[in-house]
């Protein structure tokens, strides 16, 4: 738990989660998900700042290091908007709306989740990890929208919260023309623009180990014959044993590592 002598605790004191607990003494007045923060935040008209993340979480570890405890920045989201803190180990249902909501964005999932939402809890922005900097650009960047540029914010939160409402098949036309089965072709396709030649796994870092993405992606192989996506399957495997990520003394994988 971070803990300062010159911090009182703020309102995730009387948690039970150890993921909220650790934040109790942040400078940051953090609120857990409750109608007392939802309502707050209706009743000052102010923006919410929703932070998901869980306790082995590396890099929800680094930006509460170099963000949730850096007085400045905790004095601007104190003034500016409500700060909720959820721990998506204890409320994965409120972790897989924002998410969502994230993906509706254009933008790769990840923990930390960071979302800026309306206090009617449409979200309009979010990311994953913020450096000090950019956090607090993005803290002035939405608080002089909200007070200039308010009916664009709702606009944009309108849109999303529209996108997220539709399934995933009818959201990225997967469905062939029948609509009863979908279109593992057209799938396939766009799995494999993402595919790392040279690392394995999607154009992404980090990278983080997805075993129930890489079955679905044999099973699409086996059934299409897509050879180069079983292929790539084996590739990923081969680049995460050969790397940091694979225990090479007692063996198992771990689900975050660093190669140096």
């Amino acid at each position: 738990m971070s803990q300062s002598a010159s911090h009182k605790a703020n309102q995730l004191i009387d948690s039970t989660s150890p993921y909220l607990l650790q934040h109790a003494y942040n400078p940051v007045n953090w609120y857990p998900w409750s109608e007392e923060a939802l309502h707050k935040a209706k009743d000052e008209n102010k923006i919410i700042i929703l932070s998901i993340g869980y306790s082995a979480c590396h890099w929800c570890h680094v930006m509460e290091r170099e963000c949730f405890e850096n007085e400045d920045l905790a004095a601007l989201m104190n003034a500016n908007f409500i700060n909720i803190k959820v721990d998506r180990e204890e409320r994965p249902d409120i972790d897989q709306i924002y998410m969502d909501a994230l993906h509706a964005m254009g933008m790769n999932g990840g923990w930390p989740l960071n979302v800026f939402l309306l206090p009617d809890l449409k979200p309009f922005y979010g990311g994953t990890y913020f450096p000090a900097p950019s956090w607090k650009q993005v803290l002035e960047n939405i608080n002089r929208a909200f007070a200039s540029q308010r009916k664009d914010l709702e606009a944009d939160a309108n849109t999303i919260f529209n996108s997220i409402q539709l399934s995933e098949i009818k959201k990225y036309d997967l469905m062939k023309v029948n609509e009863n089965s979908p279109n593992w072709n057209k799938i396939a396709n766009q799995l494999s623009q993402k595919f790392d030649l040279v690392h394995g796994g999607n154009q992404r870092a980090p990278k983080f180990p997805m075993p129930c993405f890489y079955e679905f992606l044999l099973r699409l192989g086996q059934i299409e014959g897509k050879e180069n996506i079983e292929n790539h399957c084996f590739f990923t495997l081969e680049k995460m044993y050969l790397g940091g990520i694979y225990d090479h003394l007692v063996g198992g994988f771990a689900r975050y590592s660093t190669d140096v």
